[in-house]
């Protein structure tokens, strides 16, 4: 879909009920597909997402000498093999690798490809190339690994490794589970012990995960380490859904009156679901179940109803990471409570896809919702009566998480919403209409 096309989406005609999944976890995708590249042996990957940056680290990792042997399921899933490169490591590829719009592809690569003495460039679309890198090289550079230009900030960049790489303890500026897990990846081949202490809690699923490959690794609250030299060894990995995923579904039963919705399978890693500590902060009809694990990640199901009385609430800075994805979709379910709600220090927000600070408070206003931003903090004075305009056009930015977030406001509201390229969905949740229309009875 050309950046340009805007799709209409038109008001539910009925209350949303029944039970859904959604599609496997994003984070987690990535990790069993870039573990499964490094280790020894074949590993077994099951309801593995498919969208535009999973494919992403499919092709880089191909490109790097990895055998990926993955195909379509019924559900829209992706199953089936991984050969890693091991011990062997990984070739030299012949051309850049392109990694698309997938922050998570690029920024965990670095940390894969210190070890190993190759020269590969780096790059990724426009957005991708906004956002900033030097918080991932910075510490890979301490460990041994070299990257041109040196300093460099933003794609397109070429590391090259080397197999002398340095162990290090690195106090990390920012909680970015994207930085600890690079530099863990190097850790995992330096010599010594290799740790990550962070300012505020980041997704743990590296940590989680790594053991399921055979690699020690202690963690705590923000601290992780492993101890190298060691290696990865193949695995067996099904992939919850996601959480980020299943948060747009909740506020859509959420603000459709009469509606009743069952997400099942879906991970429910405490680092990952602040959205629902929120959302119950706010007076939301929600309820989790823990069911079960897939390796050391908690799964189970989120049940959400409509909720008419919503309140406005404080997020302080220590739970934002553990809800950072999630930000503009609360944005939207914060414009119809009552009173302010305030999400502390999303500085963040700015080098996302895209500006989702700016963004979020562009669209609030199309809305008539009064949001402003003081400092790194986001206000929101919602409204609980409030009614769409008639005629709206939001701008997705090329965003997912938007284009999504926007859907919502014209799926809930009483006015159909134009949303400017839509088609930024298959980035993380290729079949969200589908899925909600599915649910309308």
């Amino acid at each position: 879909m050309s950046s340009d096309a805007v799709q209409i989406i038109e008001p539910l005609s009925g209350p949303l009920s029944g039970t859904a999944t959604v599609p496997g976890d994003k984070s987690i995708s990535h990790r069993a597909v870039l573990f499964s590249a490094m280790a020894e042996g074949t590993s077994q990957l099951s309801g593995v997402l498919d969208s535009q940056d999973v494919r992403s680290s499919m092709s880089a990792v191909a490109q790097l000498g990895a055998k990926v042997n993955l195909s379509v399921q019924s559900d829209g899933s992706l199953a089936g093999t991984v050969e890693g490169w091991g011990a062997a490591g990984p070739a030299q590829p012949s051309a850049p690798i392109d990694c698309g719009n997938s922050g998570t592809t690029v920024r965990l690569l670095m940390g894969i490809l210190a070890p190993w003495p190759i020269t590969v460039t780096l790059d990724g679309d426009s957005s991708l190339r906004r956002r900033p890198m030097r918080r991932i090289t910075a510490p890979l550079m301490k460990m041994g690994a070299k990257f041109a230009p040196a300093g460099q900030e933003l794609l397109p960049i070429t590391e090259t490794g080397t197999p002398a790489l340095r162990a290090i303890t690195y106090d990390a500026p920012m909680a970015s589970a994207q930085l600890k897990t690079a530099v863990l990846l190097a850790g995992v081949f330096a010599e010594g012990t290799t740790t990550v202490n962070e300012p505020a809690p980041s997704r743990n699923h590296t940590e989680l995960m790594l053991p399921e490959f055979g690699v020690a690794t202690t963690a705590a609250t923000r601290t992780a380490s492993v101890t190298g030299p060691s290696a990865l060894e193949a695995s067996t990995v099904h992939v919850p859904g996601d959480p980020s995923s299943a948060a747009f579904l909740a506020a859509a039963a959420l603000l459709k009156p009469g509606s009743s919705i069952c997400i099942k399978n879906v991970s429910l890693n405490p680092a990952r679901i602040g959205f629902l500590r929120t959302l119950e902060r706010m007076g939301a009809n929600v309820e989790e179940r823990h069911e079960g694990q897939e390796g050391k990640e908690p799964n189970g199901s989120i049940t959400v109803s409509y909720t008419p009385h919503l309140r406005g609430c404080e997020i302080p800075a220590q739970h934002i990471a553990s809800l950072i994805d999630e930000i503009p979709v609360l944005a939207l379910v914060a414009a119809h409570a009552h009173g302010v709600t305030v999400f502390k220090e999303v500085g963040e927000l700015r080098v996302k896809e895209t500006d989702r600070l700016a963004a979020i408070i562009e669209g609030l206003e199309l809305l008539g919702v009064d949001a402003w931003e003081e400092g790194n903090n986001l206000l929101i004075e919602g409204n609980p009566q409030l009614q769409v305009p008639e005629g709206l056009v939001f701008d997705s930015h090329g965003d997912h998480r938007l284009a999504m977030t926007w859907a919502l406001a014209g799926l809930c509201g009483n006015q159909p919403v134009g949303v400017r390229d839509f088609g930024a969905v298959a980035v993380s949740y290729p079949r969200f209409l589908e899925d909600i229309e599915r649910l309308e009875r």
